[in-house]
């Protein structure tokens, strides 16, 4: 099958499972997960979650091609297997068009949470694709990440019947998520990017260093989330800080530098920050 007139996909059986495959799934799922967890548990209610889960999966998908359609040829001299553009399975312009015609999707899915909402959100997409265009070769590689996870739960609370900006912990432990998220998923590729010519922050800092930062960033937001709301800290919230550190260290300490279970373990330690979010998520807003 071939996409009329370019011809981007030569083949249905080729082309839509590498385009999946291109789109940075294990990411994209896990932040839409959740993003509509705490969308619900704020208050959003059933059709207000499902309009937050559309949104949030159509940014990601959009962010996740658009850095492999920019990536393509560096991703090819390197050898890179775990992206289809570099293998030739995928052409680089399909991931364009999928980039092109998720963001296209995510302007209205956005919207329908409202003005306000809808415009930090896409502020927040924005950000995702202007560290793919450009952040990601400067010093200040990390600040996209963490506008981009700091905007999602002001799109949560901005679309509540009576819109209002997230308590302050609660967007501080989003950026601090984002940080750590940049910082260990450039981990495995440190060596190839320097010799590409990519020098973002963590590049400059190199892999040692950026191996222990991850998790103290990781586990600060943790942190935060724990003992920046009202009230008393309680045994659940300590079980979870304790769950958060053993797993920030352990996934980081997994020998090989190309390992991708820092990664793994930065979505792990993500997903008990938001469950502590969840947990509290009446209290966000």
């Amino acid at each position: 099958m071939s996409l009329h007139p370019s011809g981007v996909l030569s083949r249905t059986t080729h082309g839509v499972p590498a385009l999946l495959r291109s789109c940075h799934p294990e990411p994209a799922f896990a932040v839409t997960v959740f993003v509509t967890a705490l969308a619900a548990a704020s208050g959003r209610g059933a059709v207000g979650s499902a309009a937050v889960a559309a949104a949030v999966l159509a940014g990601q998908l959009s962010v996740g091609w658009c850095n492999d359609a920019a990536d393509a040829r560096r991703d090819a001299s390197c050898g890179r297997r775990d992206k289809p553009v570099a293998t030739g399975d995928l052409p680089p312009r399909a991931a364009a068009v999928a980039a092109g015609a998720a963001l296209g999707l995510c302007v209205p899915l956005s919207l329908l949470s409202g003005i306000a909402a809808g415009a930090v959100h896409l502020a927040g997409v924005t950000a995702g694709w202007a560290y793919n265009l450009r952040w990601k070769h400067t010093v200040l590689s990390p600040l996209p990440y963490a506008v981009g996870f700091a905007s999602l739960p002001a799109f949560v609370t901005l679309g509540l019947p009576a819109p209002s900006w997230p308590a302050w912990w609660a967007m501080t432990a989003g950026a601090l998520l984002g940080v750590g998220a940049h910082v260990v998923n450039v981990l495995p590729d440190i060596e190839n990017d320097l010799a590409t010519g990519v020098r973002g922050l963590p590049q400059r800092l190199g892999g040692p260093v950026c191996r222990w930062l991850a998790p103290a960033v990781l586990l600060t937001a943790v942190g935060v989330v724990v003992l920046g709301p009202p009230g008393a800290v309680d045994l659940p919230d300590l079980a979870v800080a304790a769950v958060a550190g053993g797993v920030a260290v352990a996934g980081t300490a997994v020998p090989g530098e190309r390992s991708r279970w820092p990664f793994r373990a930065a979505i792990a330690v993500a997903g008990l920050a938001v469950t502590e979010l969840v947990r509290r998520g009446s209290a966000m807003a």
